[in-house]
C-alpha cells in the first residue's frame, strides 16, 4: 500500500498547510470559551501492529468531568462550543498530524483505546495490520452514533454488543474489498457528510 501512504503524506500535509487558518482560529476559540484545560484532548489509541500511539483532537469537553470511553449526544459534559466542533467534525483536524506521521491513514477503522482493541480476537486482530484511520466506512455508517447511543436504555452494551461488532465486520470487508478508488469515494462521502452502508455497495 505505497500508493495509499504517499497519498496520505501528501495531503495530510495540504491539508496542515490550507487548513492552517482553521487550525489556529479553532485553538484561539477554544482557549477564549473554553478556559481551565488544554486546546488539545491527547489520548493513546491502539495503532498499526497494535502500537500505542497518542491520538490528538480539539478538546470538546470540560476536563473536569469524567466519563466513559463512549460519547452520547447531550452529554453535560459536552460544551456547547463542543457540540458545534463536533458535528462538523471540526475537533478531528489535528489528526491530520498523526496522518502525517504515519500513526494514521486518512481512511481506515477508527482506532480504538486498549480496553476495545483487545476485544479482538482471532481473524479480527487482523485489523492491526493496517492503520488506523481518521474516516472510513464504519465511521460513515454509524455518523449518528452519538444520537444513537443516546437512545438507548444501556449505551455502553448496546455499542459492546451491537456496534463494535458491526464495525468489525464493516472494516475487515473494507480490508478485503481495499482499493485506492474506495478510499478516495469515502473521502467524498465524509467531507460531504453523506451515510453509507457498506463500502463495496458503492
Amino acid at each position: 500500500m505505497i500508493v495509499k501512504r504517499v497519498f496520505d503524506f501528501t495531503a495530510s500535509l495540504a491539508g496542515l498547510i490550507i487548513l492552517s487558518p482553521v487550525l489556529l482560529l479553532t485553538g484561539i476559540l477554544i482557549r477564549i470559551v473554553m478556559p481551565g484545560g488544554p486546546v488539545l484532548f491527547r489520548q493513546k489509541r491502539v495503532g498499526r501492529h497494535g502500537k500505542l500511539f497518542t491520538l490528538m483532537k480539539f478538546r470538546t469537553m470540560d476536563p473536569s468531568n469524567g466519563g466513559n470511553s463512549i460519547t452520547v449526544s447531550g452529554e453535560h459534559r459536552i460544551t456547547p462550543v463542543g457540540r458545534i466542533l463536533r458535528k462538523f467534525k471540526l475537533d478531528e483536524l489535528p489528526g491530520l498530524w498523526n496522518v502525517l506521521k504515519g500513526e494514521m491513514s486518512l481512511v481506515g477503522p477508527r482506532p480504538d483505546v486498549p480496553g476495545y482493541a483487545d476485544k479482538l480476537s482471532g481473524p479480527d486482530r487482523r485489523l492491526l495490520n493496517i492503520r488506523p484511520g481518521l474516516t472510513g466506512p464504519a465511521t460513515l455508517k454509524y455518523a449518528d452514533e452519538e444520537e444513537l447511543l443516546a437512545q438507548q436504555d444501556d449505551p455502553v452494551r448496546f455499542n459492546d454488543e451491537v456496534i463494535f461488532p458491526d464495525k468489525v465486520r464493516i472494516n475487515l470487508n473494507y480490508m478485503d474489498n481495499w482499493s485506492f478508488r474506495l478510499d478516495i469515494k469515502i473521502l467524498f462521502r465524509t467531507l460531504l457528510g453523506k451515510k453509507m452502508k457498506e463500502p463495496w455497495a458503492l
